[in-house]
Order: C-alpha cells, then structure tokens, then sequence
C-alpha cells in the first residue's frame, strides 16, 4: 500500500466592512494546531447578524479544538463528521436561544462553511451560501453548493446560470444557523493533494468577483496574506456591497515546508 503523504498546510484570513455597510457581519477564525478554518456570513437589523457569526465562530472553533486536541486527535473522518455535527447543533441551539429572549435579536441567523483538514483529507461542512473553491493544477472548482432560492432555481432548470448571476434575489438561502430548531449541515468528504489552495468565502467575495477573477488571483506566485488581499482589494473596486471575508488554505510536502523554512532562517540570519 502507497504510504500517505505528509501534508503541510498554511492558513490566513481576512475580512473587511467593504465600500457600503456600516459594520462587519461577518466572522472567520483560524485554528493552526488543529488545523481547522471557519468563515461565518451573520444576518438580521441592529447588528445582530454580527452576533449570531461570532456566536457560531465562538462556538464550534472552541468545542472543536477542544475535542481534536484531545480524544479526536486521532480520529476517522467520519468521527470528525459526527464531532463537527454535534458541534454545529450545540451552537445552532445557542443562538437560537439567544434570539429568542432578546428582542433585539430575533431573526438573527448565519452562514457557515467551516474546514478540518486531517493528513490528506479536507472534512468540509457548510450551511446558506457562504462557499469553498479549490484550486488544483490551474482549475479553480466550486466544491460547496449553495443552500439558496436562486441554485434551488437552477437545480429546477428554471433559470440558468447566467440568469442567477443577475437576478435580485442573490442573498435568499434556504439553510442558515440559528434560525431553527434543528439545522442541516452539508458535509462532505475530499482528497487533499500538494499544491492544492482551498478558497473559503462570504457571498461578498462572490457576489463582485466571477470565477475567473477568482482563478486569476488564485494562481499569482505570490504569498498567501497577498493573495487574500487582492481579493478583498477587487471586490471593493468592484463595488464592495457586502462585508468582504476570505479564509486560504495552502498545501504543500510537509518536506517541502521545511526546506522553506530553513531557506528563510538562512536568509533571515545573513540579512
């Protein structure tokens, strides 16, 4: 059997209040040791999407690094599946509950898309539109699928694509955290290989960029707190009607990484 291979991964993220809204409601958290990156997109007046996003972030990125450091260090994926479920329930209760006894708050709700990688595995789960690409060998893919009014449309054969693309109703999901009693979380399962980038965003990256802006900007030999910074840069010259958020993730030969980072400590010390 073929030994797997030893897998680096770099993180960044960024999130911005872009050219029009007032405040930021949207949330992203990295967790390195646990490899782990979540990007949440709140909803609901009086800032209480803000809320509900940093709820979820709050929520899951602490009740998930607790368990993958302990008794899910050397879990299946599938054992991360279940975690990451109870994890989005618990936290789906929580804000639930907290729209419920504060007036202020009710309606509120989030979008979710959070990512364990584990050796050469991405354990990817999302809710509403927020979504992950993954560029690969010069092919940028769309690997989540938005809960939403207009993809439900398409699905239907009732619009295209291009339709989507312009129609007003972008930003009607169909799945959200916190808005119900019980919440589904899509899950799936996809091989990691060397090289890869894994692109998780709010729908205000994607709402100002197409797909080929995203690739071209995705494959820039440059470094990854750039690249998310070009992104976010585009999507504000584009207009910048929504909070702008982007999590990268970076794969590499755990090797090569180390090659790298002995480079640049021999650079760092004979400048």
């Amino acid at each position: 059997m073929k030994p797997l291979p030893m897998l680096s991964y770099e993180f960044c993220a960024l999130t911005d209040t872009g050219r029009v809204r007032s405040n930021n409601e949207d949330a992203v958290a990295i967790h390195e040791t646990a490899q782990m990156a979540i990007l949440a997109d709140g909803m609901g007046g009086y800032n209480a999407g803000e809320v509900a996003a940093g709820m979820a972030i709050t929520y899951i990125g602490t009740e998930m690094v607790r368990w993958l450091q302990g008794d899910g260090s050397a879990a299946s994926p599938s054992d991360v599946r279940h975690a990451l479920e109870a994890c989005v329930d618990n936290a789906n209760h929580a804000i639930l509950g907290a729209s419920m006894s504060n007036p202020q708050y009710l309606g509120m709700g989030t979008t979710l898309v959070v990512g364990v990688f584990r050796d050469d595995r991405l354990i990817l789960g999302h809710i509403g539109d927020s979504r992950c690409y993954r560029w690969r060998e010069g092919l940028l893919r769309q690997i989540t699928r938005d809960h939403s009014w207009l993809q439900e449309q398409i699905d239907l054969g009732l619009l295209t694509p291009a339709q989507a693309a312009v129609s007003g109703q972008r930003n009607l999901v169909t799945r959200a955290l916190g808005v119900d009693v019980s919440v589904h979380i899509e899950i799936n399962e996809f091989p990691v290989e060397p090289g890869d980038l894994f692109i998780l965003c709010s729908d205000g990256l994607t709402d100002m960029l197409s797909d080929e802006d995203l690739a071209e900007l995705a494959r820039m030999p440059i470094a990854l707190q750039d690249k998310a910074a070009r992104m976010v840069a585009m999507a504000n010259a584009m207009g910048g009607r929504d909070n702008i958020s982007v999590v990268l993730a970076q794969t590499q030969l755990a090797q090569d990484a180390k090659k790298r980072g002995g480079l640049m400590a021999r650079l760092l010390r004979t400048s």
